[in-house]
């Protein structure tokens, strides 16, 4: 079984956790003295209070956590987060509530999940023709309805 090294850069950060073992994502917990009240439409940044070392070759992808975003609206202001595997620094989730009613994070609510992928990393290299498809550059709805 492989590790994920983790630091914790504050006294109250919760372990990165799977809820079960079958889980794809490690649960990351809001790191806060106090209760955190997003308004509708607001935006705020939840620190998980934790530093990981994300092996070479591997992305982490930072993923908002399905049970607030549907019964809450409370969901990841960036969609996904990308962990590069050079980052050393805190971990934090960009909440946005796009729901009808304030949400309260608590301290120590999970507030989004961990995925570490391989990644391919291709050198860019510039070409004056890139070679044909089916599809062309057919964009929005070329593919069907």
């Amino acid at each position: 079984m492989e590790t994920l090294r983790w630091k914790r850069l504050r006294p109250q950060a919760e372990a990165p956790r799977r809820a079960t073992p079958g889980a794809a994502g490690l649960d990351l917990c809001a790191c806060l003295d106090a209760p955190l009240t997003l308004a509708p439409g607001q935006l705020a940044l939840a620190p998980t209070g934790v530093a990981v070392e994300i092996p070479e070759g591997m992305v982490g992808l930072l993923f908002g956590r399905s049970g607030l975003g549907v019964k809450h609206g409370v969901c990841l202001s960036n969609g996904v987060g990308v962990i590069d595997a050079d980052y050393r620094g805190e971990i934090c989730a960009g909440l946005c509530n796009v729901g009808s009613a304030p949400y309260e994070i608590q301290p120590g609510e999970r507030v989004a999940q961990l995925v570490l992928l391989p990644i391919a990393a291709p050198q860019p290299e510039e070409a004056q023709e890139l070679t044909e498809t089916a599809r062309g550059a057919g964009g929005f709805g070329s593919t069907g309805r």
